[in-house]
């Protein structure tokens, strides 16, 4: 879903830096979980209902997509309200400041997610947001000035929202397959060191047995936690994932080839070549971003009570890498950064 793979993943990473060292990271994530679908499912099933209890014609309205269901057809329900044009009113502001408020907080954890790698690699939070603000827009712009249809009165309808989650609805998948490829990537390379310091043994068996569920055994069942994680976990992240991702990608690029005309003209909202194009520029620019910062010092937060140094965190063993305070030789101006 878009909460797991964009707004909850980006909340989850960015309030990660600033927890407490026993934070119960299980409790966390089974709560902030089941909390936001139960309130999206009972919210989908109103606004649905409404939806088919006031349009002549409700299945058009909602395969017309989430923008057209929200500024179009809500403001309709909305003026079914009791108490004339006032209860209207009343009904539709209240909404779309709702509206605009959980689109500020969720994207405020989303853009800190990008901020904070600038910040933890020597740049100042101003500069940091400012790069990120500026990037937000500049790929913003396409979809913004492009494909503007009208309705039969003649109403124009900005579709940008609409191509916005036909590219990054797709794109939320790879989101996932990178946070399970690290995953995947820390307990490989764990278990090569264990093997080659003679702790771990060789081979598959060896694999199995210390590499899919080191970050598990690292990183989630902690002792802090109240709900155990067990062997299901690694079955999921290592086996059902990479199923269910080749399934979904597969059919639904394959559905868009089969049925979608002029599926490989870029100008096409709805084609697949807009899909490709915008992620190789994300892609680019991500690319781009990691060879310089890879170049630069990483500075890290070692949680208040933590009863290891700097090299034994992840990259600890790196000159570059170093706690947060001190400087490596030759990058001690960035401390007016932090100032």
């Amino acid at each position: 879903s878009a909460w797991s793979c964009s707004a909850g993943m980006g909340m989850a990473m960015t309030y990660a830096v600033y927890m407490r060292k026993d934070e119960d990271t299980t409790l966390n994530a089974f709560t902030m979980g089941l909390a936001n679908n139960s309130i999206s499912i009972i919210a989908g099933l109103a606004v649905l209902s409404a939806i088919f209890a006031v349009e002549s014609d409700p299945l058009a309205t909602v395969t017309g997509g989430s923008s057209a269901i929200t500024f179009l057809a809500l403001p309709e329900v909305f003026a079914q309200a009791p108490g004339g044009n006032l209860g209207a009113w009343i009904m539709m502001s209240g909404f779309f400041l709702a509206l605009s408020f959980a689109a500020l907080t969720s994207m405020i954890s989303t853009v800190e997610l990008c901020v904070r790698n600038f910040v933890d690699h020597g740049y100042s939070r101003d500069r940091s947001v400012l790069l990120t603000s500026l990037a937000i827009f500049i790929f913003g712009i396409p979809s913004a000035v492009m494909w503007i249809s009208f309705a039969d009165d003649g109403t124009a309808f900005p579709q940008f929202l609409e191509v916005q989650d036909h590219i990054w609805g797709y794109g939320l998948m790879f989101s996932g397959l990178f946070i399970a490829f690290t995953i995947w990537k820390y307990g490989y390379v764990k278990w090569r060191s264990e093997v080659e310091a003679g702790q771990a043994p060789p081979g598959f068996r060896g694999y199995l047995g210390v590499g899919v569920s080191a970050f598990r055994d690292d990183f989630i069942n902690t002792g802090d936690n109240d709900i155990w994680i067990g062997r299901w976990w690694d079955i999921l992240i290592y086996l059902a994932f990479p199923i269910l991702f080749t399934i979904l990608i597969v059919s639904y690029f394959g559905d868009m080839i089969m049925n979608t005309p002029n599926v490989w003209d870029p100008s096409n909202p709805h084609g697949i070549t807009i899909i490709l194009l915008f992620w190789g520029v994300v892609a680019t620019g991500f690319m781009f971003f990691n060879y310089k910062l890879v170049e630069r010092p990483l500075f890290r937060n070692i949680p208040e009570g933590a009863e290891v140094d700097i090299s034994g965190l992840p990259g600890g063993d790196d000159d570059l890498v170093c706690e947060a305070g001190s400087y490596p030789e030759g990058w001690e101006h960035l401390a007016k950064n932090s100032a």
